[in-house]
């Protein structure tokens, strides 16, 4: 496995756009290289991991995200979340605000389609969650050990965590911890990440 050692820092010569851009090919490099069986493995370790955290039996309203391939897959977790009684949400594009709200999800086989992205989201009759929750996964590109997180780009992540509360926690295979993400004002920092291998509280 690569870890954060095979990263370089940015470059602080560069601009902060042409760094995250840098950052965002190397990060793929590394993800191409996970067979879907090790992703699989790995994600199902990120779960357990989550699992036994404190913060994750108290909890009564997360925030899920719905996976990308090459990402750490919970949606086991938001199984396990419903069956527990919590308050669970996704994501879901409002075209009026170019941008994500949270929405409610009951019953994922029947609210849960892919919608804006390619990406699976909640219907457009699931209703809107409060914007206070008690943890908020958030995933990303890349991560660093102060709780700055690389997005794909777009900013939209950045505007909804700015418009809810709640602790925020970053979700990534260890191969995402980098040592330096470039952040510019706007970009959102994070309370804790979970890796397969580790919790860290920031």
């Amino acid at each position: 496995m690569c870890g954060a050692d095979a990263f370089e820092h940015p470059n602080q010569a560069g601009t902060i756009g042409g760094q995250k851009a840098a950052l965002r090919r190397q990060v793929a490099a590394v993800l191409n290289q996970m067979t879907p069986a090790v992703r699989a493995a790995a994600s199902a370790q990120a779960c357990d991991r989550l699992r036994n955290q404190p913060l994750w039996r108290s909890a009564r309203s997360v925030l899920f995200f719905a996976t990308l391939p090459k990402e750490p897959d919970l949606w086991p977790l938001l199984l396990e979340a419903l069956r527990l009684g919590k308050t669970v949400g996704l994501p879901r594009y409002s075209s009026e605000r170019d941008g994500y709200e949270a929405r409610l999800v009951q019953d994922p086989a029947n609210e849960v389609a892919v919608g804006k992205f390619g990406i699976r989201e909640p219907l457009e009759r699931c209703p809107p969650l409060p914007i206070k929750l008690d943890l908020l996964l958030v995933p990303g590109v890349a991560f660093d050990l102060h709780g700055r997180r690389l997005g794909r780009g777009r900013g939209f992540y950045d505007q909804l965590l700015s418009a809810m509360s709640g602790t925020t926690c970053g979700v990534a295979f260890d191969e995402q911890i980098v040592p330096a993400v470039p952040v510019e004002p706007h970009d959102a920092a994070l309370n804790c990440i979970l890796t397969p291998t580790r919790w860290i509280e920031l």
